[in-house]
């Protein structure tokens, strides 16, 4: 990987930086080395990101040749408006406070330089603020308001603003980030591609389990993939990947969301992409779509409180509610009576204007048709947990909390299961998803659609084992040549001939 520091007159710059090489902006924007150049860094240190001016351009046709800019165009963009700053910042309020507290005075100013501070009281907070934006030189002005400290302005700074005393301090910064988290040895360069596995190992019910990490660790090996394992402390290193897979459990307001937001804007190939989240963590959304689009679910209602009264009228018992963005059987209650359904109702319009309403539909187990880029690839039947309507009763410990589940063959799954499945799947987008579905007669009901489904050793891995990886990992294998190469990155598009394509039936060849 080739780091280069843009500055606008290399003259000027008195410093060097081991390991990067430091250029005038416009000889990166016209020499011709650069545009041929592969597997890049660029950190754009011009003093001005204005529109089209020539720090913009730096970041612009840094993306465009294929390099990590830093800052890219979207994080620029991002740091002008302050309502986007705010916003972004949410998660930090806590430490904001924290790390503030014990000053006496009413304004603060934090210049950040390759995530650090001259103060290192200051560091977790300047770096978890780079982690956010990317931008080499930050200056940030805090503000007490009403007892709480709040961030007014944010902006990127020129190295013509950074105080001569402070460059022996910003070059240590920067040789320590160029060798990542400190080191003080670089980085061996790696074949391949690299693929980032964002998890949390402190969640309760992963997507995935370390044991299933292992094995995507390993296909992602056998397919060229350089596969690392990421945690929400790793946001600034997106840009050092070029795919993203996403085994956490995903949500709109939440880090997983700001992850693939990032990844996608700097032209990672994304699983779960930011709008499959948003489409299958709404089930408003999903309702609206599948009744559009003629896909049989249970009778559905979506209730506000102008129409919860009347619905409590004409509602048959018992009945499902549903909060909008409710996952793993949480944020569902079944309720049995007129009574019951207003007050849990009412309940969950707290927290939602809309919420879900549907008929009661129980069976002795849902399937599960997981789909990879409009193509199934593992079929299972979850069982409902014992004594429970529901495949996982939160009320028990334990393995006794879980329902029991079954693995088959794509063949052995009912046809019209299968293809209401993938209609489904296919409204939503091109990645990895989780149908849930209800064979009643002959008919299939479509229950959920869920972005970041669970896979799991020994249970949605039981027919294909190590082909189901394969199949994966192929896929982002393939999609990142396409990215790269210009073309879609959906499955099926151009075949490499590496028999990783996940078009059914191919063989490896054009």
């Amino acid at each position: 990987m080739n780091d280069i520091i843009v500055v606008d007159m290399p003259s000027r710059w008195p410093v060097s930086i081991s390991g990067a090489e430091v250029v005038g902006s416009r000889e990166y924007l016209m020499e011709t080395r650069f545009l041929t150049m592969k597997r890049a860094r660029v950190f754009n240190l011009c003093r001005s990101y204005r529109y089209q001016s020539t720090g913009y351009y730096v970041s612009l046709l840094a993306a465009a040749r294929g390099h990590k800019a830093f800052p890219t165009i979207a994080s620029v963009q991002d740091i002008k408006s302050m309502p986007v700053v705010r916003l972004v910042t949410e998660d930090l309020d806590r430490m904001i406070q924290k790390t503030l507290a014990s000053l006496q005075r009413e304004e603060f100013e934090l210049s950040i330089y390759f995530g650090r501070n001259l103060n290192p009281l200051y560091d977790r907070l300047a770096m978890e603020i780079f982690n956010l934006f990317q931008c080499p030189l930050l200056r940030v002005n805090f503000m007490k308001k009403d007892g709480r400290w709040q961030i007014r302005t944010m902006r990127m700074i020129g190295v013509s603003e950074i105080p001569d005393i402070h460059f022996k301090d910003l070059v240590d910064f920067a040789e320590s980030y160029l060798a990542g988290r400190g080191s003080k040895s670089r980085r061996p360069e790696k074949k391949g591609y690299d693929l980032a596995i964002l998890t949390d190992p402190a969640e309760k019910m992963p997507p995935s389990n370390a044991a299933t990490l292992k094995r995507f660790i390993r296909a992602g090996q056998r397919m060229g993939l350089n596969v690392s394992l990421i945690t929400r402390n790793d946001y600034h290193r997106i840009g050092f990947f070029d795919a993203l897979f996403i085994r956490e459990t995903t949500a709109v307001n939440h880090h997983t969301f700001r992850f693939a937001q990032r990844a996608e804007a700097e032209g990672l190939v994304v699983v779960d992409d930011p709008l499959s989240i948003i489409k299958c963590t709404n089930k408003v959304y999903l309702a609206e779509l599948l009744t559009h689009h003629g896909i049989a679910t249970p009778e559905t209602r979506i209730l506000s409180r102008q129409t919860l009264r009347e619905a409590a009228l004409s509602g048959s018992w018992p009945r499902i509610l549903k909060q909008p963005d409710s996952a793993f059987s949480q944020g569902v209650v079944k309720v049995d009576d007129k009574a019951s359904f207003l007050r849990e109702a009412e309940r969950f319009l707290e927290g939602s204007d809309l919420i879900i309403s549907q008929a009661f539909t129980p069976t002795e187990y849902d399937w599960r048709i997981g789909v990879l880029a409009g193509e199934p690839l593992f079929a299972c039947k979850y069982f409902m947990a014992r004594s429970h309507w529901q495949i996982v009763n939160w009320k028990k410990t334990g393995n006794s909390r879980l329902g029991d589940a079954t693995t088959l063959a794509l063949e052995a799954v009912p046809d019209i299961v299968l293809k209401t499945a993938l209609k489904a799947a296919r409204l939503v987008g091109n990645g990895l998803y989780g149908i849930d579905l209800k064979l009643i007669g002959k008919k299939a009901y479509v229950i959920e659609v869920n972005d970041n489904p669970n896979i799991d050793a020994g249970i949605e891995d039981a027919v294909l084992k190590e082909a189901l990886y394969d199949r994966i990992m192929g896929y982002f294998h393939d999609a990142v040549i396409r990215k790269k190469s210009g073309g879609e990155t959906g499955a099926g598009k151009k075949c490499h001939g590496n028999g990783s394509c996940v078009t059914m039936g191919c063989d490896g060849h054009l």
